[in-house]
């Protein structure tokens, strides 16, 4: 046993005339018991069990200490916490409350700690498709693929009409000299492109690509797989891809006709198309000048290309005079006049999908998806699949148990900050474990009505409570 210490005390002065005092004496602490929440986010459905169900472990079991579910459902929910970097588990793994949420107080072996530490952590995110004699633990990509569909799908109780997937890319800037790194002129950085997919709030596809692409590169592959799954759940829902200029392809357009997908893609001006519109534009900047505020006209006209496209399109265009200046932009579509007109099509349905770089912003700086600092692409990936379900588990979160409460439509940095990271004094015992979050908790209301909702979500689909 180690030699017990008296804590050193740090002076503060006197408040009142009593003496403030301050020592790290408090023994089974946690700064982490909101996280309680993360776990029972988890029973409701089920992700860190399915994630495991996507590996494959080659080790020798009698020989092991941490099991890839514990490992993986560590990994998930200290990125749910904000501990982005392995490093930070060798601390994580004394914590009282990681190790309730991974399901293991104790470990078998006197010198070990109850969860994992960075460096078998770093195994398991050097984890290959196939094992090898240094990497015994393996993953099926396709499978991990799937995973956030099947969520998306399970978080409905019946087949919607109707729903948008919407497309992008963005940088993932690189800072070493990782595999797949690139300059790219436009970010002027050395990057990755990243492909997300969303559906509203619901992460469906992270793909990591390198930067020396068109930023469509890869997109009918992955639609085509995402709907294909999708359409084998719901036969008669209708489908929408939106995305901007960068995915107005002849290809992706194609195969949207064939398969019975609508789609909105913005698309890049040119001289032909500022002509059609010289008209509006000449309207548009007669009322600006007359008013003195932007004004802007919508023509609806067939279109096509001197030689991409193999047929004419519907094409909406939006003459802007703004700030003493022509604006013009310009969408393709599939949609018919008759279900929404120039105006609805572009400021109600194809600008509503601005809302998509919120849910990027909340993947890559809140849940630290773009910590690919690995030396492959391979185990980047890895790193960009583990943030995409630390984001899909806050959603379930948000989605199940905060939506009749203050934060339904809060960020995933601010259910961190104002529900996850809660101070605690932890006490185990023969019979239980108590966990005595901070009586002076602001959202004390709200973390119990998530954690009530999200015990009936459990119970409702069987698991533990």
């Amino acid at each position: 046993m180690p030699t017990e210490c008296s804590a050193e005390r740090f002076d503060f002065g006197r408040v009142e005339g009593r003496l403030v005092e301050a020592a790290f004496d408090a023994g089974l602490v946690t700064s982490d018991a909101g996280a309680l929440l993360l776990g029972a986010a988890d029973r409701a459905i089920d992700l860190v069990g399915r994630f495991a169900d996507c590996f494959r472990d080659h080790r020798r079991q009698d020989l092991i200490e941490h099991t890839v579910a514990t490992l993986i459902g560590q990994r998930v929910f200290g990125i749910a916490l904000g501990y982005e970097d392995l490093n930070d588990h060798d601390e994580l793994r004394h914590d009282p409350l990681m190790a309730v949420l991974s399901d293991k107080l104790s470990a078998r072996r006197e010198d070990c700690a109850p969860v994992a530490g960075k460096s078998t952590l770093n195994r398991l995110e050097l984890s290959r498709e196939e094992p090898s004699r240094y990497h015994k633990i393996a993953y099926d990509a396709a499978a991990i693929e799937a995973l956030p569909v099947t969520l998306f799908l399970e978080a409905h109780q019946r087949p919607p009409e109707q729903i948008v997937l919407d497309l992008d890319a963005t940088d993932d800037p690189l800072h070493g000299h990782q595999e797949g790194r690139f300059f790219h002129g436009y970010y002027d950085c050395y990057c990755y492109l990243p492909l997300y997919v969303f559906c509203g709030r619901h992460l469906l596809a992270a793909k990591l690509r390198p930067s020396d692409i068109d930023a469509s590169a890869g997109s009918v592959d992955e639609v085509a797989r995402i709907v294909r799954q999708i359409r084998a759940r719901w036969p008669f829902v209708r489908i929408l891809l939106r995305a901007d200029s960068g995915f107005a392809r002849a290809a992706l357009m194609a195969w949207c006709e064939d398969n019975r997908v609508d789609y909105l893609f913005g698309l890049a001006r040119n001289i032909r198309l500022v002509a059609m519109i010289e008209e509006e534009l000449a309207a548009a900047r007669a009322a600006a000048e007359k008013t003195g505020r932007p004004a802007r006209r919508f023509k609806d006209f067939q279109w096509t290309t001197l030689d991409s496209w193999s047929q004419e399109r519907r094409v909406v265009a939006k003459a802007e005079w703004t700030h003493g200046e022509a604006n013009p932009r310009f969408v393709v579509t599939s949609l018919k006049r008759s279900e929404a007109g120039a105006r609805q099509l572009y400021e109600d349905i194809y600008c509503a999908r601005g809302d998509m770089e919120n849910r990027i912003k909340e993947c890559q700086l809140d849940l630290y998806a773009d910590r690919t600092s690995a030396q492959t692409m391979r185990a980047n990936q890895l790193r960009l699949w583990f943030a995409s379900m630390a984001y899909v588990l806050i959603c379930a979160l948000r989605r199940i148990g905060l939506a009749e409460t203050a934060f339904a439509d809060a960020t995933c940095g601010t259910i961190r900050l104002k529900l996850l990271k809660i101070g605690a004094l932890v006490r185990i015992s023969c019979r239980r474990i108590k966990i005595a979050m901070a009586s002076a908790c602001p959202a004390a209301e709200q973390w119990g009505r998530a954690a009530r909702s999200l015990a009936e979500a459990a119970k409702a689909r069987g698991s533990p409570a």
